[in-house]
């Protein structure tokens, strides 16, 4: 990359959208385009072996970690949020689970956006990005660049998981992403094709790197700062290698994909944010964008647990990854890419309504065949048969804050979950329990089970179950709308993506989104780039 060069299109970030965005954009040869990476490669084993994401998640070289501050949700405890720091970003270190969202939210954000978002078009943009292992359907692609297979470790437990959701009315299908909208149960959509994680690195970079001239990939270069002519964005400085060497590489168009967490604090530092905030840290205001690092979302989810009685203990998979079975199993794996290791997160996925009142499955569980030992930091799983789920209510409503502390782009931000704040979220919280607690009641799947383990019986009232909630839960890794979109003034970027108050410079990510799609957020990502490419693409 010579200094001098001007490229058309400089991307910020090689996650989930930076990835689908230097596909798509570099897909005409008369575009220049630069991906921008401040990690370096995901060929690892422990990134592209699915069970190997238990590593992936503790390794500090692989990982921004921000630390989230003390307060009464996360029972003044110690909270981090990690966040992929390598080719494929975060989608190279998460879970692998596939969820589209439901149509009505990609409805309700074109309605505070513009009807480029909605479903009518998030539709086909899904169906030419998926490489489903079902093959093409009428809402599902089957040649796409990002391989989607199922779940394939089933058991007795995991049908009578099944079997329990059907009793209380849920819908069991084969593709839990066919977008009906009703309550669904089934093995879940991965990331995953022949036991390797399809991050967005290997769907979308991998198959292209070195075969497109004009596409750069610079990797180890940390972004500082937009750099502007007036209020006209024309580069990007980065901090590049050990040595954290400054240099700018200039572009026509900057689009930032630092996600939720990173996006808001580039803008900051560039001069587009609030402007008390930035005075304050000696940082000259471009645009004063109130919302900027505000109308933060998380999922605030909990880990509901089950012991199994003596004589199911081999439908849990707890021995499986532990001594001697956890060697056999990674020999299993590196050798014919099967067994355990080669599995997501999880084997289930369930989408339920938290009540008659609820227009639309507001609730979502993910469930596996092994449980976590709480004691041990949930670092092993426990010594005896069990199960669990994660469960947290899809669409949070209270808002919390990401700012930077200074003008140090190697500097962490200050977080500020301010989970359940809103009642809604609150009465949420406590139903997602209670449906735990009636998915575990029915017969298919109590016939199984000796005792609930955690929250635990003492968890009864809504106040203990909150408690629970603040002393063990997480985030989700879902955050989204710090940089919020919109069609009013007050948005940060507008319905073209573009950054409101200067010109040339976009963002595209996680940060944009005005509420989370109902789901893991890495298909709506990478959704939301595809379209966001077309809408690139023409001019606007």
């Amino acid at each position: 990359m010579s200094s001098d060069q001007v490229f058309d299109y400089v991307i910020a970030g090689a996650g989930a959208a930076g990835c689908v965005l230097a596909y798509r954009l570099s897909e005409n040869p008369a575009n220049r385009v630069a991906l921008i990476e401040a990690g370096g490669s995901d060929k690892n084993l422990f990134i592209q072996m699915p069970k190997g994401l238990a590593k992936a998640m503790t390794d500090p070289a692989r990982l921004f970690v921000y630390a989230a501050a003390p307060e009464k949700g996360n029972a003044f405890r110690p909270e981090f949020w990690a966040r992929g720091r390598l080719m494929g970003g975060s989608s190279s270190v998460n879970g692998m689970m596939y969820v589209r969202g439901q149509p009505a939210d990609f409805d309700e954000i074109a309605a505070v956006s513009s009807d480029d978002w909605a479903w009518k078009h998030i539709g086909p943009a899904y169906k030419a990005l998926e490489g489903h292992e079902l093959g093409e359907g009428e809402t599902r692609g089957g040649g796409g660049p990002l391989r989607v297979t199922l779940a394939d470790r089933k058991s007795a437990l995991t049908e009578g998981i099944i079997a329990a959701c059907a009793a209380m009315g849920l819908q069991p299908r084969q593709d839990v992403n066919a977008p009906q909208g009703d309550e669904t149960v089934g093995y879940a959509s991965r990331t995953i094709y022949k036991g390797v994680r399809q991050s967005a690195a290997t769907a979308f970079i991998d198959p292209i790197r070195g075969k497109r001239a004009n596409l750069t990939i610079l990797t180890g270069a940390l972004v500082d700062r937009v750099v502007f002519e007036g209020r006209r964005a024309t580069g990007l400085r980065v901090l590049e290698g050990a040595a954290k060497a400054p240099r700018v590489v200039a572009g026509r168009q900057i689009i930032l994909c630092g996600g939720a967490m990173a996006s808001p604090g580039i803008l900051q530092r560039s001069g587009i944010g609030p402007a008390a905030l930035l005075r304050g840290l000696g940082i000259a205001p471009l645009v004063d964008s109130p919302d900027v690092g505000r109308k933060l979302l998380e999922h605030r989810g909990i880990m509901m647990q089950w012991r199994l009685k003596p004589e199911y203990a081999a439908l849990s998979e707890n021995r499986a990854f532990s001594g001697p079975r956890l060697l056999a199993n990674v020999l299993r794996y590196l050798l014919f890419k099967a067994g355990p290791m080669g599995s997501a997160a999880y084997e289930l996925g369930a989408w339920l309504r938290s009540g008659a009142g609820a227009s639309r499955p507001d609730v979502q569980f993910l469930l596996a065949p092994f449980s976590f030992d709480f004691e041990s930091g949930r670092t092993r799983l426990e010594n005896f048969p069990g199960f669990h789920l994660v469960g947290y209510p899809l669409r949070p409503v209270s808002h919390g804050t990401v700012n930077i502390r200074s003008a140090n782009p190697e500097e962490m931000p200050e977080l500020h979950p301010n989970y359940y704040t809103q009642g809604e979220d609150r009465a949420l919280m406590v139903a997602t329990v209670k449906l735990g607690r009636r998915m575990a009641e029915q017969g298919a799947l109590k016939r199984f089970i000796a005792a609930e383990t955690y929250p635990g019986p003492q968890a009864q009232s809504d106040e203990e179950i909150i408690a629970a909630y603040d002393l063990y839960g997480s985030c989700g890794y879902h955050a989204v709308g710090s940089c919020r979109m919109g069609n009013d003034e007050a948005s940060v970027v507008d319905p073209q993506l573009r950054v409101r108050g200067v010109e040339g410079l976009r963002v595209l990510d996680t940060s944009i989104m005005p509420q989370i799609p109902a789901g893991n957020t890495n298909g709506p990502t990478m959704v939301m780039a595809w379209r966001g490419a077309d809408i690139i693409l023409r001019g606007a």
